[in-house]
């Protein structure tokens, strides 16, 4: 059966190709508080990814956790089941509460036409994740925000590089965080980022960031030790190198998956929005009632031939001890969100990834 093929797999760049940057850090003897490579890192993101401001984390959950105490969140914040259980651990670390809302069978995203009857003169935010790097519906969920007056973080831990409607959707709501952890599509072996709209907001983070210090003799918030050292910003600079690169081996593997596997009866490929510029981060696909076995009995068939595939995200994070107490966890207030946790199944998808293997995952899928 040969090696273990896992959900993803870091890109590493020539070693010979960072110890010139580690030589640098060695002699210069700064390794973290704002460096040399921290700033151009942020420089260079910022112009790849057509923002206005970015500030550099040592990782994305960090960056989560300083985004709602920028913008002094309270209460009660709206969010999805659908994610990464640090979207909604983020809020219980500030003291907030999460609501959960549905989502949509399409996007996999937030529901906005449920967002609504959500919300209560407790709310003052709301937390939508761009799943998979496939956008929200972020005019709705803009107008809904104006309406009532609430603030809009974005987790967009799977957008790196995505556009929509010839504009990065980093620039949506009031601020966007990344993360730039191994398993994404462009890693800093951890990190993360908040990009925000205007300098005093960035200068805010930065302080936050850095246990709110204002200078050597003032704090002025409750921060805390968010900061990107040395040597991942070098190695994010490396990286930033070969991401377009590595974005475009993607999308053949990725079209790959979906020229075959779109005509499996049972097997359901999500279509992207048209007009996006997408990362081909996640292979997602559903496994429907018309295929022969369940979601979880493919899975099991994978493993058993070494093909490591992932249920992303399954439980979802209302099903996990910590919320499923809460009101908004009720299945009844979930349905679409609790269907296609039972169904998701995401693929291999990584640049290095061997087309024999690509061709043997699609063979097991269709043979199962």
């Amino acid at each position: 059966m040969g090696e273990k093929t896992f959900v993803t797999r870091p890109f590493m760049p020539p070693i010979e190709e960072f110890e010139p940057y580690l030589k640098e850090i060695w002699e210069s003897h700064c390794l973290t508080n704002g460096g040399k490579f921290h700033e151009q890192l942020e420089k260079e993101l910022a112009n790849f990814l057509g923002v206005k401001h970015i500030c550099l984390f040592a990782n994305g959950t960090l960056a989560l956790l300083t985004a709602m105490q920028a913008l002094k969140l309270t209460g009660e914040v709206i969010t999805t089941p659908f994610s990464f259980v640090a979207t909604s651990h983020s809020l219980l670390w500030n003291g907030l509460k999460p609501v959960f809302v549905d989502i949509t069978k399409d996007t996999f995203s937030i529901n906005p036409d449920k967002i609504e009857e959500a919300i209560t003169p407790d709310t003052t935010a709301i937390l939508p994740v761009h799943v998979y790097g496939i956008p929200c519906d972020t005019v709705k969920i803009q107008n809904i925000a104006d309406t009532y007056g609430l603030k809009v973080i974005y987790d967009a831990a799977h957008a790196f590089g995505v556009d929509c409607r010839g504009e990065s959707i980093l620039n949506c709501g009031d601020l966007s965080v990344l993360s730039f952890h191994a398993t994404k599509v462009f890693n800093t072996f951890e990190g993360g980022a908040i990009i925000c709209h205007d300098e005093k907001t960035k200068n805010r983070i930065d302080k936050l960031k850095n246990f709110g210090h204002d200078g050597e003799t003032k704090v002025i918030a409750l921060g805390i030790n968010g900061k990107m050292n040395e040597v991942q910003s070098a190695f994010g600079l490396l990286q930033l190198k070969y991401v377009r690169t590595l974005i475009n081996k993607r999308k053949a593997i990725y079209e790959k998956y979906k020229e075959k596997l779109s005509k499996i009866d049972g097997i359901i490929v999500p279509e992207l929005p048209k007009g996006l510029v997408h990362n081909y981060s996640y292979f997602p696909i559903l496994v429907g009632d018309e295929y022969p076995q369940t979601r979880d009995g493919l899975n099991d068939t994978l493993r058993c031939q070494n093909i490591y595939a992932r249920r992303y995200f399954y439980p979802l994070i209302s099903d996990f001890a910590t919320y499923r107490r809460m009101p908004s966890a009720s299945p009844d207030n979930l349905p679409v969100a609790r269907k296609v946790a039972g169904q998701i199944l995401c693929l291999p998808i990584y640049p290095d990834l061997q087309d024999e293997t690509i061709e043997r995952v699609i063979e097991l899928i269709k043979n199962s």
